[in-house]
């Protein structure tokens, strides 16, 4: 009878100390603000922008069962102290994982639960393959994704700021006395006025970025500036949109200049951003001189495109502002070989663009054969100023190679398709001048060309997986590159027959 009594204390008491984790737990989950300061990946964030790439990462999206990122990273923090375990999903990307986890090929996700079981066999998995290639960085992706979220469940991923009398450091959750909620949720109290007193609120433009969506915000003025440009006679219009949209970019690109300290040309998602941003400066600079809409719209058409690719390629392309691997610190190369290679693709996305309208233009009896001959001019223009860039690129790029690697050139697949790009548009040039490629055929393969860029940007990346040019590229893509090569290869079937109009043999 005795015992019965103790173990029914024991019970009400382990109750109680339950119901008040359980209220410490919703009371730190209610302190963890968005603009709490935390260190992660080598910087200081907010806590927002720290949620919302876990998040991500984890799952593919943004968020997880419509609750606000900060609300979802919290409850995987401190599942530990409540009653309920989450079976969050994380995210299997490719077809090899899946087969080796046992997923079908639609199954996008597995549960955290039975997934962290799995973690030692897919070690294993990891350190038998001897080619690293693009199952091996998936499988590698995902062994990341399992120890973020094992850092997450253990209270080592949020990391805030704390004062003591010798010194500022910064501390894990796991580290302030995770069995006391109520020293956990002061430090978390205090972490922000106890930053900005001692560093400022500079981390705060972060979050101000990330919340502004100002990329969706200039796609929106891009999409309004391609009507007004496509449905009235005078460009006035077209123009002001465009440069109200290049300004929104502007104010996007020098927002993460000030929050990485550096240009914004390290990963896919910026390339794309920065290709985009580059091919309508570049169309609005020949419209000057030519005064045709086409180059308008060429220019605004491929700057929404990327727009596109970088709203919503989520899992092709990472926002997230990451360091560095070390042969890329160097701001001098960065800003010069990078720069120039995209705004080379810049000027070929143009040409492309301009290719593509020609033809379509063509097949739907609106063009007469003096256009035609003027748009292969302005096509060869743009292919012109395109390949000057690219040349000087690569010579560039060989010139860091030899700082960063001790060598000049070394057939990296980066490095091959590149100058296949080149030697590609320089024959198509010199065949053009030369009379022996005419009119349609220099058009049709203006149109062809821009699918070996395609290669060189993406497919190194997302199908070869591999190379010393492989660092801050995310895996996957190949679908979007092939569905651009089918739509590509359809179109010129569709468009690439003779003009209906008469064409000579030396036009």
């Amino acid at each position: 009878m005795k015992t019965t009594k103790i173990l029914l204390t024991l019970l009400c008491l382990f109750t109680l100390n339950s119901q008040v984790s359980q209220a410490q737990v919703n009371q730190t989950c209610t302190l963890l603000k968005d603009d709490i300061p935390v260190l992660a990946g080598g910087r200081v964030k907010p806590y927002y922008v720290l949620a919302k790439e876990s998040i991500k990462f984890l799952t593919g999206k943004s968020s997880y069962n419509n609750e606000k990122p900060g609300l979802t990273f919290c409850r995987l923090l401190l599942q530990n102290y409540t009653e309920t375990s989450i079976n969050f999903p994380i995210l299997i990307e490719h077809v090899k994982t899946k087969a080796f986890l046992e997923l079908n090929e639609d199954e996008t996700t597995l549960g955290s639960q039975e997934l962290l079981t799995k973690k030692e066999l897919i070690r294993s998995e990891i350190i038998s393959l001897k080619e690293n290639n693009s199952y091996k960085k998936d499988l590698t992706k995902l062994f990341n994704r399992i120890a973020t979220l094992e850092k997450i469940q253990t209270a080592q991923a949020l990391t805030v700021y704390s004062k003591t009398d010798s010194a500022n450091e910064w501390k894990s959750l796991s580290e302030l006395n995770f069995s006391n909620l109520d020293l956990v949720n002061k430090a978390i109290e205090e972490s922000k006025s106890l930053y900005t007193k001692d560093h400022g609120d500079d981390y705060l433009l972060e979050l101000t970025y990330v919340k502004s969506h100002i990329f969706s915000y200039a796609l929106l003025v891009a999409l309004v500036g391609i009507f007004l440009t496509v449905l009235m006679k005078n460009n006035t219009a077209g123009v002001v949109a465009s440069i109200l949209a290049l300004a929104m970019q502007i104010a996007g690109m020098i927002m993460r200049i000030l929050i990485s300290g550096r240009a914004p040309i390290t990963n896919m998602y910026e390339t794309v951003m920065f290709s985009g941003f580059g091919a309508l400066i570049i169309a609005l600079c020949i419209l000057y001189f030519k005064r045709d809409k086409i180059f308008l719209l060429a220019g605004l058409g491929y700057n929404i495109l990327c727009l596109f690719m970088m709203m919503f390629a989520n899992n092709m392309l990472n926002s997230s502002i990451s360091p560095l691997v070390p042969v890329l610190r160097d701001n001098f190369w960065l800003s010069t070989h990078v720069t120039t290679i995209i705004l080379s693709y810049a000027a070929l996305a143009l040409s492309w663009m301009v290719a593509n309208i020609t033809l379509f233009k063509m097949r739907l009896n609106k063009l007469t054969s003096k256009e035609y001959r003027y748009y292969q001019t302005l096509i060869y223009t743009c292919i012109k100023v395109g390949i000057v860039l690219l040349a000087a690129g690569i010579i560039l790029g060989g010139v860091w190679a030899d700082y960063s690697w001790g060598r000049f050139w070394g057939w990296d697949p980066k490095e091959t398709w590149s100058l296949i790009v080149l030697l590609f548009y320089m024959v198509i040039v010199h065949g053009r001048y030369s009379n022996w490629i005419n009119t349609h055929r220099f058009i049709i393969l203006s149109a062809a060309g821009f699918m070996t860029v395609m290669m060189a940007w993406f497919g190194v990346n997302y199908i070869l997986a591999s190379g010393l040019h492989s660092y801050g590229f995310s895996e996957g893509g190949a679908i979007f590159l092939g569905s651009f090569f089918a739509v590509q290869i359809a179109i010129l079937i569709f468009c690439g027959p003779k003009a209906n109009f008469k064409v000579n043999n030396n036009d």
